[in-house]
């Protein structure tokens, strides 16, 4: 018995140690999927990754290009998963080095049944071939999806399993991010069976808030979703808040579905202000070829970016939540603090805050990470925030 309990620690251990080693922090990159929709294609992502390193993206920390769906072309007569000949006429395994030789990684996308979204080849009962197949490609992480596929919470368990299985032994290091939206509640279970990631709710839109009962998820929806999963987030095991939307700004497509319209920049700022606390990967969805200056300035702040990718990856816990504020603690590995302050009125409102309200006693240098300017000492914050604005400060103590 003891040697069983015993045997039973190590493997446990074992793939933790694995969760950590393949997705230590939030992956950071770029998806296909608002702008190319069902035409990804070899030129577009070539461009949109020589955009990524001219923009300093890369230099940032976005790695990876996320192929989405519709890249499939079938399967060949030994039943191989092929790339569409049209859209990617030099082949996957071509352009995943094109962008390793950039210093850039791949993910590509599947899903857990017979058909992906929508309608392409998947990989349900070819998970061994298929993960051998994108493992000779050079790819480093796989978004698996699960519409077409039974609604139990068991079944969703053993196929993302069965592909987790086949990751780990199709002889490369691919990361695992588990697509099944929320309804099964993956962050349980995601880990345990081998995910690195795991999305929290359905496909994100264009928009800041559900609230007119059209429909589709926005981004304060994920916000208020994620905060109460702080427990599950840690090294190798993220809750996914799905793409940002950060640049978009209405753009015609996927993002557009639900009446989506597009947001204020201060909304899309709140955006990356709250994926980075919530420690949710980041991955852009706008066009990077055609960035304005303001996209640039949300997408790149290295401040902002440094508490998503924090080693000590302790997601931000909301401290007060009322019909006008939400309000994040986050530590981090240093002992410095980040606090997030999140006006959700449709109006600017007047705050203040006493460190002391949030379990922070001590004084503080008060560092503004979007003003990029330390604001003071002190053991309180008062000031204005605009409608659907987050302020974010990191707080050192003096």
């Amino acid at each position: 018995m003891k040697l069983k309990l015993v045997f039973a620690l190590l493997l446990i251990a074992g793939t933790i140690s694995a969760q950590v080693k393949l997705a230590p922090t939030p992956p950071m990159g770029w998806m296909s999927w608002n702008i190319m929709s069902v035409n990804p294609n070899e030129k577009d992502i070539k461009e949109m990754a020589d955009a990524m390193v001219a923009s300093g993206m890369v230099e940032a920390g976005y790695q990876y290009i996320f192929l989405d769906d519709c890249w499939q072309g079938g399967r060949d007569n030994k039943n191989n998963i092929i790339a569409d000949p049209l859209k990617f006429p030099s082949g996957i395994k071509s352009l995943a080095d094109y962008l390793h030789g950039k210093g850039m990684k791949m993910g590509i996308y599947s899903d857990a049944a017979s058909l992906t979204c929508a309608g392409y080849t998947a990989s349900f009962n070819f998970e061994d071939q298929d993960a051998k197949t994108f493992a000779s490609w050079g790819i480093d992480y796989l978004k698996y999806d699960y519409c077409n596929a039974p609604e139990d919470v068991a079944t969703a368990k053993l196929r993302y399993g069965n592909m987790a299985k086949a990751l780990r032994q199709s002889g490369r290091d691919i990361v695992l991010g588990i697509c099944e939206w929320g309804p099964r509640e993956a962050w349980n279970w995601g880990a345990e069976i081998g995910g690195q990631s795991w999305r929290t709710t359905f496909d994100i839109r264009d928009k800041w808030n559900d609230t007119d009962g059209k429909g589709g998820v926005g981004i304060y929806n994920v916000i208020d979703k994620n905060a109460g999963l702080a427990e599950f987030s840690g090294p190798g095991r993220w809750n996914d808040g799905d793409m940002l939307n950060v640049g978009l700004k209405g753009v015609k497509g996927p993002s557009g579905a639900f009446d989506a319209n597009g947001c204020t920049d201060a909304e899309y700022q709140s955006q990356m202000s709250m994926w980075c606390m919530l420690n949710s990967p980041l991955y852009a969805s706008n066009d990077i070829r055609t960035m304005t200056e303001t996209t640039k300035r949300i997408l790149l702040n290295k401040e902002i970016i440094a508490l998503n990718q924090d080693a000590l990856a302790k997601q931000a816990e909301r401290k007060v939540k009322n019909e006008t504020w939400d309000i994040f603690v986050r530590p981090l590995a240093n002992g410095d603090y980040a606090i997030a302050i999140l006006n959700k009125a449709s109006s600017t409102q007047n705050a203040k805050i006493a460190f002391s309200d949030l379990g922070l006693t001590a004084k503080y240098e008060i560092r503004d990470l979007w003003q990029h300017k330390v604001m003071g000492k002190a053991n309180q914050w008062a000031g204005k925030v605009a409608s659907h604005e987050t302020k974010v400060f990191r707080l050192k103590k003096v």
